[in-house]
């Protein structure tokens, strides 16, 4: 896949089709993106998963954080990263090691990794990088 650009059909087919949505690296602190991106997320009507170990157990925006995605009961569509993108292959081995990985891994703004991607996509998930769906959303949606 070419992840310098996205076909805008792809992009507008992930977020049609997504339900549930683990966040890696949500924050309960307003001021980060992550805050921003779940609060947009929650009010389109996707269901949010937050996971962030250090907050496990509690609520980030009234939904119960996990540490883990193996923490996680529920199937989940998406995954999506905001964590350094040097962190980003150890994510994609998470996501490989989950009884049901999902069909998505999202890597928000400057999140890429190409080997990492490569690896996503031989095991058939579709790797979206270096993008915002709470930007792609109003682009590709409406």
């Amino acid at each position: 896949m070419d992840h310098d650009n996205y076909d805008r059909n792809l992009i507008r087919d992930i977020l049609k089709t997504t339900k549930n949505i683990a966040v890696i690296g949500a924050s309960p602190n307003p001021a980060r993106p992550s805050y921003g991106v779940m609060r947009f997320l929650l009010g389109k009507g996707y269901r949010v998963i937050p996971i962030n170990p250090g907050h496990a157990g509690k609520e980030i925006q009234g939904q119960k954080v996990y540490a883990s995605l193996a923490d996680i009961e529920e199937d989940v569509d998406m995954v999506e990263i905001f964590r350094a993108a040097d962190q980003l292959s150890a994510v994609v081995d998470e996501v490989l090691a989950m009884k049901k990985p999902p069909k998505v891994i999202w890597g928000q703004l400057t999140v890429r990794d190409d080997a990492a991607a490569a690896k996503a996509e031989q095991a058939g998930l579709t790797v979206i990088m270096d993008r915002c769906p709470a930007i792609e959303y109003p682009r590709v949606v409406g």
